[in-house]
């Protein structure tokens, strides 16, 4: 006992290995993007070792199917996100754009003019929700509802409810079908390029500091002559031309043309992604790389739980879990910037 009472209390960690771990744990916090990296890598181990068939080809194929659409729409949606804006009826435009080129191409107009047709259709989209969200200041949560039944319901009108087949992929799949989705990676490819191009563009260009200062700080923005309004309406535009796009691609991916693809549900995984992947909602800070990791995160987790034969309905208890950590931390994340640290 008295040898214990000499000896004294252990011996506490030394200051410097405990200031290195709380700053690499503050380094992993903020670096949002090798966050979801690491989760993502996680998850693979995880459902690798629970079923060895999560690496084979077919599922990454499966995988790479689900998660390319989503993240397409996602890059737009993250755009928008920033501007302090969103977009809920781009799950709509992605059921409509597949129609506009069917039925261009039905009457005569090549299939490149038919795609480029429906990309300046779902432009149109955006513009009316951009008008309406910037212009008439009705919030953009309400106008692109609005929006969203206003087109899914012109679309089921218009095709009677009623799938038809895509272009150029029945009795033959031509090389133009496989280059717009039908080959099993051109959807991912196009998907990993659309995400670097808006990526750079938001971190390299004077277009994407202007977007992160409209959300962050808008009157400051307009104060210092950055066009917030003409920012706004391009991003409208480009996140409904992007869903339209992405509608194309999965049309030609599955070979058939549904008028009820889409909806509420891919928009939401869309922002669920970008939410992830640490952009915030109240605008001013986010990442396009970092939305194509939350989509991943989102792909990893569905198709992992589907293989090891958890209930589906757990999904959805697990993803809002997962957007309300996110949220949090991006809400921790802005204190701690404002206060210096």
């Amino acid at each position: 006992m008295a040898n214990e009472a000499l000896a004294g209390p252990p011996a506490a960690p030394p200051n410097g290995a405990l200031q290195t771990l709380q700053n690499f744990w503050r380094f992993i916090v903020q670096q949002r993007t090798l966050s979801v990296a690491l989760i993502a890598l996680v998850m693979v181990v995880y459902f690798q070792f629970s079923k060895s068939v999560f690496l084979s080809l077919g599922n990454l194929q499966t995988l790479a199917a689900y998660t390319a659409a989503t993240a397409i729409i996602a890059a737009g949606e993250v755009m928008l996100l920033i501007c302090g804006e969103i977009d809920l009826s781009v799950g709509s435009v992605f059921a409509m754009a597949p129609f506009v080129m069917y039925y261009a191409n039905q009457n005569g107009i090549p299939l490149l003019g038919g795609i480029i047709l429906a990309l300046l259709v779902s432009a149109a989209v955006g513009f009316i929700n951009g008008f309406v969200s910037v212009y008439l200041k009705v919030p953009s949560l309400i106008a692109t509802l609005g929006t969203q039944f206003l087109v899914s319901g012109a679309t089921l009108i218009a095709t009677n409810a009623t799938p038809v087949i895509t272009p150029d992929t029945f009795p033959k799949v031509t090389s133009f079908a496989q280059f717009f989705g039908n080959n099993p990676y051109s959807e991912i490819i196009w998907a990993v390029a659309i995400v670097l191009v808006m990526q750079v563009l938001l971190s390299l260009t004077p277009w994407g500091l202007r977007t992160v200062a409209t959300g962050g700080n808008p009157l400051g923005a307009s104060e210092v002559g950055i066009g917030t309004n003409r920012i706004k309406m391009v991003h409208f535009m480009v996140a409904s031309a992007l869903g339209g796009f992405a509608g194309i691609l999965e049309a030609y991916r599955i070979t058939s043309t549904d008028p009820l693809a889409g909806g509420t549900t891919i928009m939401f995984n869309a922002v669920a992604g970008a939410v992830i992947g640490g952009t915030a909602l109240n605008g001013g800070s986010g990442t396009v790389v970092g939305a194509l990791l939350g989509t991943i995160v989102l792909g990893i987790l569905q198709d992992g739980i589907t293989l090891i034969g958890i209930n589906a309905d757990y999904y959805y208890v697990v993803l809002g879990a997962a957007i309300l950590a996110a949220m949090i931390l991006n809400v921790r994340l802005q204190i701690l910037r404002k206060a210096g640290r």
